[in-house]
């Protein structure tokens, strides 16, 4: 049922319909940018963008960025290759929007989430990175109670033993610990290191902080 609901490429799932509603308060931000403008989507796909009803516009073109391109499907979304630790491809404030996506928290370490951050911030004009919350209970990777509260190597065990959330399981040592360790979630404070002049804005679900937005340069 977890899986159900947190499958963000179904356009009715609860996932989905937490994203849609996140994307509005963005759309707010871009509506008086001057037309047309650029974003690159670090991490993005093909179907967020669809799901949300940007493809085949022409006043945006959009860049969405992974390690590996996905197939071009719209005229103005164009995937490429690339590594969001490292946008050596793109000049200081080249791009018009940066965009990311729960991305931030899949480097490893902090020092990749604040190479990550960097690059944001030296080729983006703007910037909208959207990251789970630490402290919120539920775990949106592995659908586990307390998850990333737990040590390493017990993460690690019981992910070769169960399927957790979207991964496991993974009997090998090695490949369940890589699984586990790539998941970094960050707190308000840490995201607030990377990003000192935005504004983070908090969305809220049962009372709990669920993910957290840094913003900055829409004025």
């Amino acid at each position: 049922m977890l899986r159900s609901l947190a499958d963000s490429d179904n356009a009715s799932s609860f996932a989905n319909k937490l994203r849609a509603k996140r994307f509005l308060k963005f759309e707010t931000l871009t509506k008086n940018l001057p037309r047309p403008f650029r974003v690159l989507d670090v991490g993005g796909t093909n179907a967020f963008w669809e799901n949300r009803g940007w493809h085949e516009r022409n006043d945006v073109e959009i860049l969405t960025l992974n390690l590996t391109a996905e197939e071009q499907r719209h005229e103005n979304i164009k995937p490429i290759a690339g590594d969001a630790t490292n946008l050596a491809g793109f000049a200081d404030r080249s791009i018009d929007v940066i965009f990311s996506n729960s991305v931030i928290e899949h480097l490893f370490t902090f020092e990749n989430q604040r190479r990550m951050a960097s690059e944001i911030q030296r080729v983006g004009k703007a910037f909208w990175v959207q990251t789970p919350n630490f402290w919120f209970p539920i775990e949106p990777h592995f659908h586990f109670i307390g998850w990333q509260w737990l040590p390493i190597a017990t993460r690690v065990s019981i992910l070769q033993r169960r399927t957790c959330g979207w991964r496991g399981p993974c009997p090998d040592p090695v490949g369940a610990r890589h699984l586990v360790e790539e998941v970094r979630l960050l707190t308000q404070s840490e995201l607030r290191a990377l990003f000192p002049s935005a504004t983070l804005i908090a969305e809220r679900f049962a009372g709990f902080v669920k993910s957290w937005t840094a913003v900055s340069g829409f004025n």
